[in-house]
């Protein structure tokens, strides 16, 4: 059997690379600065979590993998050097990890998760995904099939090593630029070849740098054109967006906003290869979101309180759209949203977008910058969101009715009506949900 160690395994993507391999039969282990959810659900299903890192950890491993943020430095990856075990990036881990899979391989700046885990809920396979899927509770499905659904990542260019069967690219925003020395030719060059590389191509045609592949054999999707007769309902606290797609009639998805209707386009189209479009109509409605992507974490006649992930402006305009639909189907009368910055790097470089994003809300709540270990940078987020009146909180704290604003540990508000709904990648999710 062999033994695999992976440092920093807490993350999102990798704690779902070492628990399919877990799952495949081989011995994993892992390591991580701290302790989280994430690494206590590991260590529930029979992986060694060592915190934090030690080189101690590392003995008789066959092969290390890597996230993206670890260092050289790193005590760990200095002791396998020594012990002369193979040292693999998570990049180069996946055609190992993928191969003899048919990948239907997803990816995009955005909305990359949500195609993936709806994609997952009609195409019989294995799933790996940067996010929770609410419909089987994890971001790692294993199943006997040698169909494989992953979340493709552009950030690193490591979704060139996926080896896509099916490429499916929801859009190609130059969101994550310094991996690609902020050399445009480069990174759009890696989308090309990404696509290049699969038999099977699935785009969103009306996006600026995928409309102009136009000698590219590939399923086009033109949103504003294919996607028609949206409307949102809400049962049980629950959304629903309802559309017609092309000429193959109507589908009913979990979300609301007209980019879950895209995402979910972008996951039937690819699917079409492989299902009747009446068992794809059906298996869609099992989906059920994903953590953190709207995610409602409580739902009274008076007071709504949803997580989401988004941390680009894009992202969040988007999210505040549905909101604002969300809130006028529930007869919510006031939108507050709690954004935590995430990375000094991403927050200067959008600032001005940021500062236009949140437009729709009625009021704005700014925590500190979740710098993700990136040195301190000042911003002048009370001249920037002027326009908005922000209140500066420290954290905020759950209360089963509410949520607690809190500046210097003194109590400066409480939120306990309308619609509030917290933005950001960092620890924002477990102050909302009052777990960590």
């Amino acid at each position: 059997m062999e033994k695999i160690h992976f440092i920093g395994i807490g993350g999102i993507g990798l704690s779902a690379l070492a628990r399919f391999l877990k799952q495949r039969g081989y011995a994993v282990s892992g390591s991580d600065i701290k302790e989280t959810k994430i690494t206590k659900s590991l260590e529930s299903e029979g992986i060694t979590v060592t915190i934090p890192h030690n080189a101690n950890a590392l003995d008789t491993q066959d092969f290390v993998v890597y996230s993206a943020v670890i260092k050289e430095d790193n005590v760990e990856m200095i002791k396998a050097k020594e012990l002369g075990i193979r040292v693999l990036s998570r990049k180069d881990a996946l055609p190992f990890i993928l191969s003899k899979k048919r990948v239907f391989s997803v990816c995009g700046a955005h909305g990359k998760s949500t195609t993936t885990a709806i994609l997952a809920s009609i195409v019989e396979g294995s799933a790996i995904i940067g996010a929770e899927s609410k419909q089987f509770g994890s971001n790692m499905r294993l199943k006997e099939s040698e169909n494989i659904i992953f979340e493709a990542d552009e950030s690193d260019e490591s979704f060139l090593n996926s080896i896509p069967y099916i490429a499916v690219v929801t859009n190609a925003e130059p969101e994550h630029r310094e991996p690609y020395g902020y050399d445009l030719n480069r990174f759009y060059g890696a989308y090309t070849n990404f696509l290049i590389s699969a038999k099977i191509r699935v785009i969103n045609a009306e996006d600026d740098f995928l409309k102009t592949l136009t000698k590219l054999e590939a399923i086009r999707l033109y949103p504003t054109k294919d996607i028609t007769d949206i409307r949102y309902i809400v049962k049980d606290g629950e959304p629903f967006t309802v559309f017609t797609l092309k000429d193959l009639g109507s589908f009913e998805v979990w979300g609301v906003g007209f980019h879950i209707a895209l995402d979910a386009s972008l996951a039937i189209l690819a699917a079409m290869n492989e299902l009747p479009l009446e068992s794809i109509r059906e298996k869609i409605k099992g989906f059920r979101g994903i953590k953190k992507r709207f995610d409602i974490l409580r739902s009274s006649d008076d007071f709504t309180l949803i997580d989401d992930y988004a941390h680009h402006p894009t992202e969040i305009k988007a999210t505040i759209k549905s909101a604002s639909i969300y809130a006028k189907s529930a007869e919510l009368e006031k939108i507050t949203a709690i954004w935590q910055p995430h990375k000094y790097s991403r927050t200067v470089d959008n600032l001005k977008a940021f500062a236009e994003c949140f437009k729709g809300v009625d009021e704005l709540v700014i925590l500190p910058v979740y710098a993700a270990g990136e040195a301190r940078r000042e911003i002048d987020f009370a001249g920037e969101f002027k326009a908005y009146r922000p209140l500066f909180a420290d954290r905020v704290e759950r209360r089963e009715q509410a949520i607690l604003l809190f500046k210097d540990d003194k109590l400066i508000k409480t939120l306990d009506s309308g619609l509030v709904i917290g933005f950001g990648a960092g620890d924002i999710t477990y102050q909302l949900r009052g777990t960590f």
